[in-house]
């Protein structure tokens, strides 16, 4: 990956498994409210925080890359392989590497910002990006009074305020299990 040269940048990172709708507007919504150059939508081949994953790496990969193909400023991105590690922190330093100026938004779902604190670095995370919140139906009352709310009184933690959405992977994945 060469040098870039963007205003700002989204990372959207997760399993995705699998990538759905919900994850899309997401993106978009971001796309638009922060006018970002780029976002690129990170798959992890295993969430640490989960047992295994539904779909393979390469089907969701394949997935991702069906549901963004409209839009040129998504990029879907494996890069665990390439850095040798899944923490998210290690994906900010590359593509902050890559693109030298740019301001970094990192996206996660207000079910994310509850365990946030226990995420690997999450201080220089923090240090190096603003986390975009986006609601997740049951989760934002519970985010918003969360152990890294209290702890850093929201710095670089900002809410967005985007439309219920009323999916999720869970859902769908069990809905394969019923095939």
């Amino acid at each position: 990956m060469k040098k870039l040269k963007f205003k700002s940048i989204g990372i959207f990172g997760g399993s995705f498994d699998p990538p759905h709708h919900g994850h899309l507007k997401i993106a978009l919504t971001f796309l638009k409210k922060t006018k970002s150059s780029y976002l690129y939508w990170l798959i992890t081949e295993k969430n640490p925080f989960k047992k295994k994953s539904f779909f393979n790496l390469k089907e969701r990969i394949k997935r991702s890359r069906q549901i963004t193909k409209k839009n040129k400023k998504i990029k879907v991105l494996y890069l665990e392989r390439k850095l040798k590690s899944l923490r998210t922190i290690n994906s900010i330093n590359y593509l902050k590497r890559k693109n030298l100026k740019a301001k970094i938004f990192l996206l996660i779902g207000s079910d994310n910002l509850i365990y946030f604190h226990k995420w690997h670095k999450y201080r220089e995370i923090l240090k190096k990006c603003e986390v975009l919140v986006f609601s997740r139906k049951g989760f934002d009352k519970k985010a918003k009074k969360s152990i890294i709310i209290k702890r850093y009184r929201g710095k670089n933690i900002i809410f967005i305020k985007n439309k219920k959405i009323d999916i999720s992977s869970s859902t769908i994945r069990n809905k394969y299990k019923k095939i």
